[in-house]
């Protein structure tokens, strides 16, 4: 008797403890460069994710947070994760990074190495799993829409995509592949071979289609996760 009893009152304290931690929110950050600085703004992909759970009445099931700084490369991201994510607390954190370890080698004289952007993204990786986050991934989308390979930094582009998907094959980890995606798009609706205005406004930022594009693909990932 005193063991139910014991039992009981445990019952009584921990189906409301449950019951709230139900109730809260999936924290979702999306770590990336400008980007995803854009995707908060009016028309960025944060935002249209956020009008597409609404309509599906599930916006208060999640909480979206944008964590992206103009400029932003893989490196970036590991020396402010502390303050920008785990602080937060998040339940999942979507990484979003590489363009401007790759666009900065032409425009700037900078970038990131192959090996030191494997290295500082095996870094984050490790913080966030050790800190019991999700995390998801994704390729860089663009830099240039043209679909015949002629955009400058494609070479690139495609290599540093493609040690993401490594990544995400090696840990287990869903992936949102957006250089595919963009691609594919550009494919059926690129006829000019345009190396803009398609998806993006300057070979790289998001027009409000490539917004709606990004924002799918994410959901498409994270709402399984």
């Amino acid at each position: 008797m005193k063991k139910f009893l014991r039992y009981l009152k445990l019952s009584f304290f921990t189906l409301p403890l449950l019951a709230a931690q139900q109730d809260n929110p999936i924290r979702i950050i999306f770590f990336g460069d400008s980007i995803t600085q854009a995707g908060v703004r009016p028309g960025g992909y944060i935002v249209k994710m956020g009008e597409m759970l609404e309509k599906q009445g599930l916006k208060n099931k999640y909480e979206l947070i944008g964590a992206g700084i103009g400029g932003n490369k893989v490196y970036d991201l590991y020396l402010r994760m502390e303050e920008d994510v785990l602080a937060k607390k998040p339940n999942i954190v979507l990484i979003y990074i590489g363009v401007n370890d790759v666009w900065h080698k032409a425009s700037h004289g900078t970038g990131t190495d192959p090996d030191k952007f494997l290295k500082f993204y095996e870094a984050i990786l490790k913080k966030l799993q050790a800190a019991n986050i999700k995390v998801a991934l994704c390729t860089p989308a663009a830099i240039g829409e043209r679909t015949d390979f002629s955009n400058q930094q494609d070479g690139d582009l495609n290599q540093y995509s493609q040690m993401i998907r490594n990544l995400a094959k090696k840990h287990n980890l869903p992936l949102v592949d957006l250089r595919k995606a963009f691609l594919d798009y550009n494919l059926k609706n690129n006829p000019n071979n345009d190396e803009k205005n398609i998806l993006t406004t300057d070979r790289v930022h998001l027009n409000d289609a490539g917004n709606q594009l990004v924002a799918d693909e994410m959901w498409n990932v994270l709402k399984g996760m």
